[in-house]
């Protein structure tokens, strides 16, 4: 009987032997697996690291910068974020229940004509700013031209009764304060949503696709069109926030005083003061009406630019529409919304 030999496994020419170091079978993940951190670990070392260092972090939160910061911050976000959600179930009601046939009977035919209206339409919406821009988006999705839309945006933060009765309430003594804000943001927002007609290319504009009603259930379809845009603009306006608390910190109140005396550097100062702020429109009447030291002119700038224009909104149109239509849209606002602002107040104020 033949002796029984065993094969030794084959190997190819140019491939190391077994045993000498070659490549091994790989164990776990395979190759190509994405990994990730755990969020559980991550959470765990982050409160870990707390403890380790309660003290100093402590000491640096007791700073007075940090107060100041920490108070503006939650005061953006407490003031914005019931207005912010105010302004998603809008936008959900409006993407889900309304008929885009809504939109086409409500608004007139030329967009030039439906602008204005649109603009006065932004009276029936007693939120601010961060509600505005997901109802605009809604719009937007449902074929209403930019331009309404834009006007819409605009006007609503600065011209609903609630921020009028506020400004009353803030100026006693200058009634006529509440009459130069309707009329000068009003004015701007018309404008501007002509000169995006005008002006405005569609590639700029990156209107929200997405589609929420998609053959669910109309409350399925409802809910998680809200869990998304609160998810969504909600984190735009924390960045937002803490930029304007961050600003608000380091910025010293005595650049303020420098400038009041000038009429023109305190429009400007009061304007960007309001861009920097991002105080909303609910509670900016008062702000402004403790700036004693400058104008009603300069005032009223702060009225009018401060809804249109400011941080939180900036960076919630820049993930609404996309940052390419931000970084044109809002600078424009800004210089229309102080021309109309001095004009309106040399006449009225």
């Amino acid at each position: 009987m033949a002796p029984t030999t065993s094969s030794a496994p084959s190997t190819s020419p140019g491939s190391p032997p077994p045993g000498t170091g070659g490549p091994e079978p790989a164990s776990g993940p395979s190759a190509g697996e994405s990994r990730h951190l755990d969020p559980s670990l991550l959470l765990t070392l982050v409160l870990l690291t707390a403890v380790l260092f309660q003290g100093p972090v402590r000491g640096a939160l007791a700073a007075p910068v940090m107060q100041s910061w920490m108070t503006v911050f939650v005061a953006v976000v407490v003031q914005a974020l019931p207005f912010l959600v105010l302004g998603v179930l809008l936008s959900a009601a409006i993407a889900v229940f309304v008929p885009p046939s809504f939109f086409a009977r409500a608004l007139p035919k030329r967009p030039a004509l439906a602008v204005p209206v649109a603009g006065a339409a932004g009276a029936v919406l007693p939120g601010c700013e961060c509600a505005s821009v997901p109802v605009a988006g809604a719009l937007v999705r449902r074929g209403v031209a930019p331009a309404a839309a834009l006007a819409f945006l605009l006007s609503a933060p600065a011209i609903n009764p609630i921020v009028l009765t506020a400004t009353a309430v803030a100026f006693p003594g200058n009634p006529e304060m509440v009459v130069a804000r309707l009329v000068a943001s009003l004015l701007v927002a018309c404008a501007m949503g002509w000169l995006w007609q005008r002006l405005g290319r569609a590639d700029l504009l990156r209107p929200p696709s997405r589609s929420v009603y998609d053959g669910r259930g109309r409350g399925a379809a409802f809910w998680g069109a809200v869990r998304h845009d609160v998810m969504h603009a909600g984190g735009f306006l924390v960045i937002g926030a803490m930029a304007a608390a961050t600003l608000k910190a380091v910025v010293p109140e005595r650049w303020l005083g420098s400038v009041a005396d000038r009429p023109v550097l305190s429009v400007l100062a009061l304007a960007v003061l309001a861009v920097l702020l991002s105080i909303c429109s609910e509670a900016d009447a008062f702000v402004a009406a403790s700036l004693t030291q400058f104008s009603l002119t300069a005032r009223l700038a702060f009225l009018v630019v401060g809804p249109m224009v400011d941080l939180k909104l900036f960076a919630m149109q820049a993930g609404t529409f996309g940052r390419a239509f931000a970084l044109r849209f809002a600078p424009a606002t800004f210089v229309l919304g102080v021309t109309v602002s001095a004009l309106t107040g040399a006449v009225l104020l």
